[in-house]
């Protein structure tokens, strides 16, 4: 399923996989200028190559390469001979071999499907990626993944956030996630003089610095109560019961992969070394 939504210069894409009629588990791609920032899953690829299909297309900047932002890279890639994709040095290898790289747990392949492989050439913490008219400044993230990096228009003040930064009161995290460095790379992109913020999903701001820094005061005051609680002795499952409620639908669907005791864990883990 796609819906498009334009705003002045950037057309703003919500992904997902059509399930009973409805678009189940959404994710977000924008054209700005012939470029795509992230490209949907697998699942919504045929369709947002056809959304694609009379509109030039000079590159695509993923933001980081979990599956449901590089899904259309291979497909766009093979359709349009030589269309470079851009993303940090440590994401070339996963988009070389999704399926070798970055093994899918089974609601993965559910909700997004295996990306195809597609070829990348780096680009670097401050580099400037150049398009006709605007110049995206390129600011390394880290947390949401190793590889994730966020993007920055200053005339415009457009600031691209992936999966850095989608808004709400976080009570669960992922596998693999680090929620410290999460929120070292949102007091990095804090100072940005930001007028409007597009996530990898959910709303489009346009509050931008009091958005990210109520963002950063929530996880800050929660890890300092979860290091607080563990102090005291009390356990990783006497933690998430005191600060993150009752159980969540996603802990199920997901297998406890992403889960309300994955973000205590990440609290804990570099108090622990």
């Amino acid at each position: 399923m796609l819906k498009a939504t334009t705003y002045g210069d950037v057309t703003r894409f919500d992904l997902a996989r059509t399930l009973a009629g409805k678009g189940r588990y959404w994710t977000t791609a924008y054209l700005v200028d012939g470029w795509l920032v992230d490209a949907g899953c697998a699942f919504s690829a045929p369709e947002l190559v056809k959304s694609l299909a009379d509109k030039p297309l000079a590159g695509i900047v993923n933001t980081h390469t979990h599956e449901d932002h590089i899904g259309a890279n291979g497909r766009l890639q093979r359709e349009r001979a030589g269309l470079p994709i851009r993303a940090h040095p440590l994401a070339l290898p996963v988009l070389a071999d999704p399926r070798g790289r970055q093994p899918l747990h089974p609601y993965r392949q559910v909700m997004w499907g295996w990306p195809e492989p597609s070829q990348g050439q780096p680009v670097s913490d401050g580099e400037v990626i150049e398009t006709g008219r605007y110049r995206f400044q390129v600011v390394y993230t880290p947390g949401h993944s190793l590889d994730h990096i966020c993007l920055y228009e200053p005339e415009q003040g457009w600031l691209f956030t992936g999966d850095l930064f989608v808004g709400g009161r976080d009570r669960a995290l992922r596998e693999g996630y680090d929620i410290w460095a999460i929120i070292a790379s949102l007091k990095r992109i804090a100072p940005l003089p930001a007028k409007r913020l597009f996530p990898g999903s959910a709303r489009v701001r346009d509050n931008s610095a009091e958005e990210i820094a109520a963002k950063i005061e929530h996880l800050e005051e929660l890890g300092e109560r979860v290091l607080a609680l563990h102090q005291q002795g009390r356990s990783v499952d006497q933690i998430v019961h005191a600060l993150l409620g009752g159980p969540m639908l996603i802990e199920f669907i997901t297998l406890g992969h992403f889960s309300r005791r994955r973000l205590v864990l990440s609290y804990l883990k570099a108090n622990s070394q």
